[in-house]
Parts: structure tokens; sequence; C-alpha cells
């Protein structure tokens, strides 16, 4: 099992608290250029399944936001 990007994982439960959790993890990579990128790919993914009306289906993207923001956290991780 790996461990969250940032403390607060857990307590995703809906769209708008899952876009602040990434937002708040793209300020916890190394540089500005890094930052902009994923800072971006959130706000571009957020406008993109904003329509989504399913639960179940959101519930899914989430699980798989707050996977992928922990790869990319452990990512960065490992290259200092």
């Amino acid at each position: 099992m790996t461990m969250a990007p940032l403390p607060g994982a857990e307590l995703v439960q809906k769209p708008l608290q899952l876009y602040r959790y990434l937002l708040r993890c793209c300020k916890q990579l190394p540089t500005e250029n890094i930052q902009q990128h994923y800072r971006h790919a959130v706000r571009q993914s957020f406008r993109v399944h904003a329509d989504e009306d399913s639960p179940e289906r959101v519930q899914q993207m989430i699980k798989r936001a707050i996977e992928d923001a922990d790869w990319v956290m452990n990512k960065y991780k490992r290259q200092k």
C-alpha cells in the first residue's frame, strides 16, 4: 500500500475537495515550471469532467486522481 502524497487524501469525497487537494499537492513539487504544468493539468481535467453526474464514476475518478498524485509526488521525491 502506498502513502498518500499529502495528509487528508482519505477525507476527499467530493470533486471540489479533490481539486483543492491536488492543487496543494502541486505546491509540493520542486520547481515552478513543474508546478505550473501539473496545476494546468489539474484544472483542465476538472473542467473536462465537471459535468459528470454519476456518483460511482466520480468516486472512481477521485480514487484514480489520488493514486496518480501519489505517483507524481513519489516520482519527484526520488529525483531529489
